[in-house]
């Protein structure tokens, strides 16, 4: 019996393999005296290249009746009011109007009796605004003129120089639609910066932010910003009684003493585009200090005082639940 060879020639013909060679016989060891039986070689199994999925192409889908859409992710119902105060800000107008979203309601401009023309550039800018001349003196009392004169559910306040910008309006409306009653700026939170604040303010503001979070046991990172938004059901419980810078301050600490939900929106305050500011560091500093320990002791106060309740007569809406009298109440109790 001839030995079965062990290693194969290579054929002369070398390149790629035609359909010819693949069925040709081919000397097989089980059969040493002839060749092997015809069988076609099977093409190696291609794997097809994986199919990444396609993202489906966007869905237009009509808002809900009464809602609006604010963003691409958000819709909302409420109406939102801004409320600007000014005083002779006319230049610096078109920068706070260029970043106005369209979608927000009511523009409410309080006029301190500027002597530039800031109403009419205003007026032109935004046609529909709503402008109310400030019959008092200050911040405080410009922005409670502007909270009476609002009409929308939300109310959001922003500064006139050019500071804030109206891009960053739906960060406050979203925080309130998601269950805050209150959402006030921060320059120093996780995200935020400001190009415009100096050193003294930057460390006097911390000072303050922290005494009142010691009184109050708050977690406030910037005390003194005007970028808020708040339901304006929560203003009467709030019952703001302050005409000048501290407004703020005032806001902020009623809003702890009153049980708001309260979440800070990290905001980006930029550099004032025209003018100069007329804060007073010293001034209102010190105006701030007085005001924080006043509420801190009308607060304990509030804590110590006892809560008369007349069970007599209890008018709840338009009924009348009168209490039962003693003798009442004693037929009923059993031995």
């Amino acid at each position: 019996m001839p030995l079965i060879p062990t290693v194969w020639q290579a054929s002369e013909n070398v390149g790629p393999p035609t359909a010819a060679s693949e069925t040709a016989q081919v000397p097989s060891p089980m059969h040493p005296d002839g060749p092997a039986p015809a069988h076609p070689v099977a093409p190696a199994p291609v794997t097809p290249a994986p199919t990444l999925p396609v993202a489906p192409a966007r869905m237009q889908q009509a808002e809900p009746a009464g809602f609006r859409a604010i963003s691409e992710v958000l819709a909302i119902g409420p109406r939102v009011s801004v409320v600007i105060p000014a005083m002779n800000e006319a230049r610096n107008l078109p920068y706070v109007f260029a970043t106005m979203p369209q979608w927000v309601d009511e523009v409410v401009l309080v006029d301190g009796r500027s002597t530039d023309n800031t109403v009419a550039v205003a007026k032109k800018l935004w046609p529909s605004i709503k402008v109310v001349t400030q019959k008092g003196r200050g911040k405080g009392d410009a922005l409670l003129a502007g909270f009476a004169a609002s009409t929308g559910e939300i109310i959001v306040t922003m500064d006139a120089d050019g500071s804030t910008h109206g891009g960053e309006i739906v960060r406050y409306v979203a925080a309130l639609v998601a269950g805050a009653d209150f959402a006030k700026g921060s320059r120093f939170a996780c995200g935020a910066g400001s190009t415009d604040i100096t050193w003294v303010r930057r460390y006097g503001n911390r000072i303050l932010s922290g005494l009142v979070n010691l009184l109050f046991g708050s977690r406030y990172t910037d005390l003194c910003y005007g970028y808020n938004a708040i339901w304006t059901s929560h203003l009467g419980a709030l019952a703001l009684d302050c005409d000048g810078f501290e407004i703020e301050t005032l806001l902020n600490i009623r809003a702890i003493v009153a049980g708001l939900r309260i979440h800070e929106v990290p905001s980006q305050e930029l550099p004032r585009v025209h003018g100069v500011s007329n804060l007073r560091v010293i001034t209102d500093g010190w105006r701030i200090i007085r005001l924080i320990l006043r509420e801190w002791a009308l607060s304990r106060q509030a804590r110590r005082s006892p809560i008369l309740i007349d069970l007599d007569y209890a008018p709840v809406g338009d009924l009348e639940l009168v209490q039962p009298g003693a003798a009442a109440v004693a037929e009923n109790i059993t031995p």
